[in-house]
């Protein structure tokens, strides 16, 4: 690269960064501290992160030693040396994975490490690599990941995802928009999604976890037995794992620190019985799953496992997906989110989970949270499976709500109450 080149790329990058506010993006920082993490004096973080989101970082890293963490450690990707794996690797490397590196950050959780998450890469970075590859990679760091992800989804740790929006995610939000003007939309975009948008965002989400916590006392409080999804292509009765128990918003992890684990979001959420799923369902929304959009997704469902999956578009990468794993057909989670939350209202398709599972409500292949259930802290894995709860190496949400489902929920005496009319809280 030549003088004149490198002088141009940081001019390009100065130019990219004055399309964020940076006063929005130290509020997000400050959340995601604060409230996402609620990070504890003298408590370690792990950060990961794309390079892109290099001003982002350095601000979590501010607000986190100002709030007393130990030590702070990020680890950051880069796209063009995850592309050049997937040109240039050999192909046995696709089937391996940095164990090592999984096993040091497992050993972290374990000593109460808090973990945060930053996305922003670019959605479709993968879109024209090999899919088989795509797969066996993904599969290889899943089984390498396992021991630090049961930490994560046993919920042993506060932990929260926040995010950064990246040059090449934001023309893919903003395809028509120049770069800089794609990139401050998408950053206007996550602010008002994250909740920053405002003089006192600390605040906001305590207001919004107080909403959140009032829905998640009423479902409780019916202890349903199952849900019924009504809607175009839809008629899915979902059975709720036994002692299965809903959560949503700030909720408090086994280390006893209350944390918000999504910066945005919307839903309230719970653990499906595995086999206890029947009918059919159609995807409302695009999933944007490691470069494959997968759209128009339509399963059917019998005795709590997927036996016919297709898609207009993607289908291939779905039934790999589907392949994964004895767990990867079942479901691990089912969420209740509004047709008018303020991700679905403004009209965007993010094309990442964080965001557009956020717009409807949805359920989710794979793991479940044994958060999820009544002294789900206390329960063995033994104990969890025989109440539902599902296990796999997957969990992968996709969308089933809109402005035309409704949901019943349905009590043990087979009562019928409603839960979602159009799309709508009953």
């Amino acid at each position: 690269m030549t003088r004149f080149e490198m002088d141009a790329m940081t001019e390009h990058q100065r130019n990219i960064s004055a399309a964020i506010d940076p006063v929005k993006l130290d509020r997000l920082a400050q959340v995601a501290v604060k409230v996402g993490l609620n990070l504890q004096p003298g408590q370690d973080l792990f950060l990961t992160a794309p390079m892109a989101a290099l001003p982002l970082v350095r601000r979590i890293v501010e607000h986190a030693y100002k709030a007393g963490a130990g030590l702070v450690t990020p680890l950051f990707s880069d796209e063009e040396i995850t592309l050049a794996r997937y040109r240039y690797a050999n192909d046995a490397s696709f089937d391996r994975a940095a164990g090592w590196l999984y096993d040091g950050v497992a050993k972290a959780f374990a000593a109460n490490t808090a973990r945060l998450a930053i996305v922003g890469d670019n959605p479709m970075l993968l879109a024209n690599e090999d899919p088989a590859k795509v797969s066996r990679a993904s599969k290889a760091n899943s089984l390498a990941y396992k021991p630090a992800l049961e930490k994560i989804a046993g919920f042993d740790i506060n932990w929260n995802i926040v995010a950064f929006p990246g040059a090449a995610w934001a023309r893919q939000v903003f395809p028509d928009l120049s770069e800089d003007l794609a990139v401050a939309k998408l950053a206007d975009a996550i602010f008002a999604a994250s909740r920053v948008d405002n003089d006192d965002p600390v605040a906001n989400w305590t207001a919004h976890n107080a909403a959140l916590a009032a829905r998640t006392q009423w479902l409780n409080g019916h202890r349903f037995s199952a849900l019924h999804f009504t809607g175009p292509g839809t008629d899915l009765t979902i059975g709720l794992a036994d002692g299965h128990e809903w959560q949503g918003g700030a909720s408090s992890a086994k280390n006893g620190i209350v944390c918000n684990a999504n910066i945005p979001t919307e839903e309230v959420f719970t653990t499906p019985h595995a086999w206890r799923v029947e009918g059919h369902a159609s995807s409302t929304k695009p999933l944007s799953y490691q470069g494959t959009l997968i759209d128009d997704i339509r399963v059917r469902f019998e005795a709590g496992r997927i036996v016919e999956a297709k898609a207009s578009r993607g289908e291939q990468v779905l039934n790999k997906v589907l392949d994964t794993d004895a767990g990867a057909r079942r479901l691990g989670e089912v969420a209740l989110v509004p047709h008018s939350s303020p991700i679905s209202a403004s009209g965007l398709l993010f094309f990442n989970t964080l965001f557009d599972e956020n717009a409807a409500c949805h359920i989710a292949l794979g793991q479940c949270y044994s958060k999820c259930f009544l002294d789900g802290g206390t329960l063995t894995p033994e104990q969890i499976t025989a109440q539902g709860g599902n296990s796999s190496l997957i969990h992968i949400d996709w969308m089933i709500g809109s402005g035309e489902v409704d949901i019943d929920g349905i009590g043990a005496d087979g009562s019928r109450t409603p839960v979602f009319r159009k799309g709508e809280w009953a």
